[in-house]
């Protein structure tokens, strides 16, 4: 991947050693500290829109989950090292080293799986938690088994290696690119910026994080849900101020229950929620509608 320091001006670049190998981030501007993580099929690149705005009033790090982008692959079979457990103490560790205990999370897609799972897990860590178009895990694959919503990629990704891995393999720009398009209010490309859909590509198109992401779902499918389902049965819920913000077309169509409303009946029962126009991408679809909202919650 080539180098795209100009997406983040002002940032600082830094390698950071975890359990997961090395983790690549960016910190920029003062104040409180605030990190934001990306999400599927994507890379830290996402924020590029979002991340200058926000740290004109906090000390703001963009990271790549283990896995994706820049940051280390490690070797896994059945999801094992791709849980968002491991990819939220691999959040503890980067902002440790930064010199961080206590910090404020927003995550997107997969990223706020990592962020609600930490969270949930390491409560003294987090001061408040913004989740970008998602609901819980157990309630996706509740939503898929029932017939609400289709399995789509999620049963794909999962399957036993190395079916879905040789599938993509044939043109994972093909595969990836369909997906975000879907994934988009406008049903276009239109709203990336070429140099982020570059990174995009160039990480997807590395066989090891086409296998890193197969994994992370994997876990998704088996580690994660049952972590979800025991922290439900059990009573734990998400301690600190949380913000839902979901996009107008995505998550939304056809739904029966608003996102919001389902963070509220399970982990997060005093989540503020707030509608952007927008598609799954919020922060690179509507990022002026992104950054308002997380100003004012954060």
């Amino acid at each position: 991947m080539s180098d795209m320091t100009d997406l983040f001006p002002g940032f600082a670049a830094h390698w950071i050693d975890t359990e997961a190998g090395r983790i690549f981030a960016r910190v920029g501007g003062e104040g409180p500290p605030l990190i934001l993580l990306h999400g599927f099929p994507q890379t830290h690149d996402m924020w590029h829109r979002v991340a200058p705005a926000l740290a004109t009033r906090f000390t703001t790090v963009v990271m790549d989950l283990r896995g994706y982008g820049w940051s280390s692959t490690p070797s896994s079979e059945g999801g094992a090292l791709y849980t968002k457990r491991k990819m939220g103490e691999d959040v503890i560790g980067v902002m440790g080293k930064l010199g961080h205990v206590r910090f404020a999370v927003a995550g997107h897609d997969r990223g706020g799986r990592a962020a609600y799972r930490l969270a949930l897990d390491h409560p003294g860590h987090v001061e408040k938690l913004a989740l970008l178009d998602i609901i819980p895990t157990l309630h996706v694959w509740e939503n898929i088994r029932s017939g609400v919503t289709p399995a789509a990629h999620w049963r794909f990704l999962a399957q036993p290696f190395p079916a879905p891995e040789e599938e993509i393999g044939k043109g994972p720009d093909l595969y990836y690119e369909g997906l975000m398009t879907k994934w988009t209010k406008a049903q276009s490309l239109s709203c990336f910026d070429a140099r982020a859909m570059g990174q995009y590509r160039a990480s997807w198109g590395d066989p090891s994080r086409t296998h890193a992401m197969c994994e992370d779902y994997r876990a998704g499918a088996t580690i994660d849900l049952a972590q979800d389902e025991a922290d439900l049965a059990a009573g734990r819920r998400i301690a600190c101020p949380t913000l839902i913000a979901t996009g107008d077309f995505y998550l939304t169509r056809g739904a029966m229950e608003a996102p919001v409303d389902v963070w509220r009946r399970s982990f997060a029962p005093q989540a503020r929620g707030v509608l952007v126009d927008s598609g799954h991408f919020l922060a690179e679809e509507n990022p002026q509608e992104t950054i308002k909202a997380l100003m004012e919650f954060l």
